[in-house]
């Protein structure tokens, strides 16, 4: 608990101690301006009895910012998250900005640890993706005024956020509904980790979508799993062992879907006769895939436009202090791995 008190305390703080101005202490801590002699000798044994260290990160990101953005995505291998980073790189190129590019593969250690080289390397604004839900690891840029911009997921903040999302709800809600119209009655979803707002927020629009239609998506039908093709075909394969299978499947993410349809195929099975599939974000501009798959098409590009725009304006007027929260609607595309066969 000591070292927890030691690492936690801040300026203001050890100002509020030894009653004196938070100017005393800055005054003091970097050795600029006057202070009493006594007073000195004050504050720097409860800076030895503290532990305090200066914020020497936020203290220069305060004195300039370095003219690039970091992008923190979960998969950038991902159609959605290369899409999102041309976004943000037109944005940024027309502003003369650069972009770190960082990808944690899912992994949360890996977005604290880019989350963190990213503000030591100053950057001037963050969009990310997070996979996470530690509020505290983004306090550094709000305390130094780095614009933060969250796309497609959120950490558990009640407020003071900038966020640009499709409306995933309304999304989910259209797909169950779409299914439900083609008559099926044993609908399962794919999905992953229900922490995560994204993934919870698309299986609340789909269970919101087919109670509308009078069908219950049991719990016995919601299998949770990573955003990754692995957990698809793991889950899927569980399924197609069992004496009654679902006769359609929505999947939270394309890379859910496409381990889903491995199993499928292996099973022998057909798509959409036997079982019917949808999706978020599959993407095949071509045309030629066959067959091809119904889904929700983030308009990416613009999302991460957009987040970017948002930064480039905090930082052409620094004195703004609200936050935005840009909801853009989805786009739901009918394909043949959906439709009733005739």
């Amino acid at each position: 608990m000591e070292d927890q008190e030691r690492g936690a305390i801040q300026l203001k703080d050890l100002a509020k101690q030894l009653n004196v101005s938070v100017s005393t202490v800055s005054r003091t801590v970097n050795g600029t301006g006057r202070v009493g002699a006594k007073t000195r000798e004050r504050i720097l044994a409860a800076i030895e009895r503290t532990g305090y260290r200066p914020n020497e990160i936020a203290r220069s990101l305060k004195r300039r910012s370095a003219r690039t953005l970091g992008v923190v995505l979960a998969d950038i291998s991902n159609g959605f998250c290369s899409k999102v980073i041309k976004g943000v790189e037109k944005v940024a190129s027309e502003n003369e900005y650069s972009v770190f590019v960082c990808n944690t593969d899912e992994d949360v250690g890996r977005e604290e640890d880019y989350v963190r080289l990213l503000l030591q390397n100053q950057v001037g604004g963050l969009v990310i993706a997070t996979v996470g839900a530690d509020v505290s690891l983004f306090q550094p840029y709000l305390d130094a005024g780095i614009p933060v911009v969250f796309i497609d997921n959120l950490p558990s903040m009640a407020d003071n956020y900038n966020l640009v999302a499709i409306d995933n709800v309304k999304a989910s809600r259209a797909i169950a509904q779409h299914l439900a119209d083609q008559g099926h009655r044993q609908i399962a979803m794919l999905t992953g980790p229900l922490h995560q707002s994204t993934a919870a927020e698309r299986t609340r629009g789909f269970r919101e979508g087919l109670a509308d239609s009078g069908i219950a998506l049991e719990d016995e039908w919601i299998g949770v799993g990573e955003f990754k093709r692995e957990s698809g075909y793991r889950i899927m394969r569980e399924w197609l062992e069992r004496e009654v299978c679902p006769t359609a499947v929505f999947a939270a993410s394309d890379f859910l879907l496409y381990g889903a349809i491995q199993a499928i195929y292996e099973k022998g099975l057909t798509i959409p006769g036997d079982i019917a599939v949808a999706c978020f974000d599959a993407s095949d501009e071509t045309g030629l895939l066959r067959p091809g798959i119904t889904s929700v098409v983030q308009p990416a590009f613009e999302i991460g436009a957009i987040a970017a725009d948002l930064i480039m304006r905090r930082e052409r007027n620094k004195e703004v202090k609200r936050f935005e929260k840009i909801v853009l609607e989805p786009t739901v595309v009918l394909r043949e791995s959906s439709l009733r066969q005739l």
